[in-house]
């Protein structure tokens, strides 16, 4: 069932194989699910999210948004900063704000959880054109980017690969919940073509980089998984 939930007012380039890229052309998909603990239609949406993110070439990406908090369940991994990014999405997409959505690249707004929308989504969906390279390195993460067709915006998103927790309140009171790439911290990165270097993330955390242009679409798109298991 759909849960829609409005806002409360009450050019290919070769890398090295160490690097973890997304090469142009090569059909990289970009998929952002907004989903909440306290939403009982979203953990078939997150279960699928997680099949999907064993799929080639495919980043996943988990926001958990926080409007569904003050119904009986305090999400541990919801932040406003999820929220406002699923909003922004809303906006540049002409969509409601509702849960589970999934996001493809960008470019199309689609209820998380209804495999053939998502599926249909994923093919019609725009393919990156920026080659992106990233990798660990000593003193932190590296970023190779390839030309850039205009101004992009650069993010960084440090990502749990699963998380498990015991819902004691809400519409999912008493459920285990399992949910994958979830993220958590997002820094803000000035983008430009080559070389970029990036802060460090801990070991046992994936990391994406997110190229968008102007209006919100995905230009190209890099995934890291961890150095080591959690």
């Amino acid at each position: 069932m759909r849960r829609r939930h409005f806002a409360f007012a009450a050019l290919s380039m070769t890398l090295p194989p160490v690097w973890a890229s997304a090469r142009a052309g090569a059909g990289v998909t970009v998929l952002e699910l907004f989903t909440s603990q306290g939403c009982s239609s979203c953990p078939p949406a997150d279960a699928l999210l997680g099949e999907l993110a064993r799929r080639p070439g495919t980043i996943c990406l988990s926001w958990h948004i926080d409007y569904w908090n003050r119904l009986g369940w305090r999400d541990p991994f919801a932040q406003a900063a999820w929220t406002e990014r699923q909003h922004s999405y809303a906006r540049a997409l002409g969509e409601e704000v509702y849960t589970p959505a999934l996001v493809v690249n960008g470019a199309a707004m689609v209820v998380g959880s209804d495999r053939a929308q998502v599926e249909r989504a994923i093919g019609g969906a725009p393919a990156p054109m920026v080659a992106v390279g990233l990798r660990r390195e000593a003193s932190g993460l590296s970023a190779e980017i390839g030309p850039l067709p205009g101004a992009a915006s650069g993010l960084l998103v440090v990502y749990d690969p699963e998380q498990t927790t015991r819902v004691g309140a809400g519409e999912n009171h008493g459920r285990r919940l399992v949910e994958y790439r979830v993220a958590r911290q997002a820094i803000p990165v000035e983008i430009s073509g080559g070389r970029l270097a990036l802060p460090p993330v801990p070991d046992t955390s994936g990391a994406a980089l997110l190229l968008r242009d102007a209006s919100g679409r995905i230009m190209g798109a890099a995934d890291l998984p961890p150095a080591k298991p959690s």
